[in-house]
């Protein structure tokens, strides 16, 4: 490997989370793109630095795949995607869609994790 890209470049972590309006292929799609928009919106991503994206929803959405939309929306055919169940707890938050998206960032790069709509309150330190 290039070691003046190890000096420039890491691969970092970034969370996010948001609800859907419902449980059908639009509401899902809506929540989707536009946690994905702020997720590369914050962190001024290039796009082709996202390595994998792993999705999690509650048990309460299974109209469709998360990573299905990601990768047709943007395109994102190189990006490794993983959709999963969230780990069922009673008073979890409806609806509701999280992310794990492993990128490569300059070294330094501030980050923000899109916590957005009725998921703002999972982690108010990062909102």
């Amino acid at each position: 490997m290039n070691k003046d890209y190890l000096d420039s470049e890491n691969i970092t972590a970034l969370r996010g989370a948001t609800t859907s309006s419902g449980n059908s292929i639009k509401e899902i799609e809506n929540a989707v793109v536009e946690l994905i928009d702020e997720l590369i919106l914050r962190n001024s991503l290039d796009t082709e630095k996202i390595l994998s994206i792993t999705f999690t929803v509650t048990k309460d959405l299974n109209a469709c795949f998360p990573a299905s939309i990601a990768r047709k929306r943007f395109g994102f055919d190189k990006v490794a995607f993983l959709d999963c169940q969230q780990m069922y707890l009673p008073n979890d938050v409806d609806f509701c869609i999280r992310l794990m998206a492993l990128v490569i960032l300059p070294t330094g790069s501030s980050i923000k994790h899109p916590y957005l709509r009725g998921a703002s309150n999972l982690r108010t330190d990062r909102c």
